[in-house]
């Protein structure tokens, strides 16, 4: 279970040099920004990023934000409806902690 702490610090934005850039798309810098570009993110983007040799995603929020749960569920996650959903569920839950 996340601490108040750990969870403002999985809430917050990654520095200028850590943010994640999207193939062909958007500058990232917090986990919230990655559930908003994922839902609109076309498959083939996806698919680039989250496949069966990598996860890119999981990868940049276990490296830069240490949240280890939610990079194991999104490393878990078959398709990127349930990245988004997994996601958006981590976020809730750790803005109730975090306040």
């Amino acid at each position: 279970m996340a601490k108040k702490e750990d969870a403002a610090r999985f809430l917050s934005n990654a520095s200028s040099e850590q943010c994640f850039w999207v193939n062909n798309g958007p500058v990232l810098k917090n986990v919230e920004e990655l559930a908003d570009a994922l839902q609109q993110m076309n498959d083939g983007t996806y698919s680039y990023h989250a496949n069966r040799e990598k996860n890119d995603f999981s990868k940049w929020i276990a490296d830069i934000f240490g949240d280890q749960k939610l990079a194991n569920d999104l490393l878990s996650s078959k398709n990127k409806e349930s990245s988004v959903s997994k996601l958006r569920s981590r976020i809730n839950s750790l803005k109730k902690k975090a306040s």
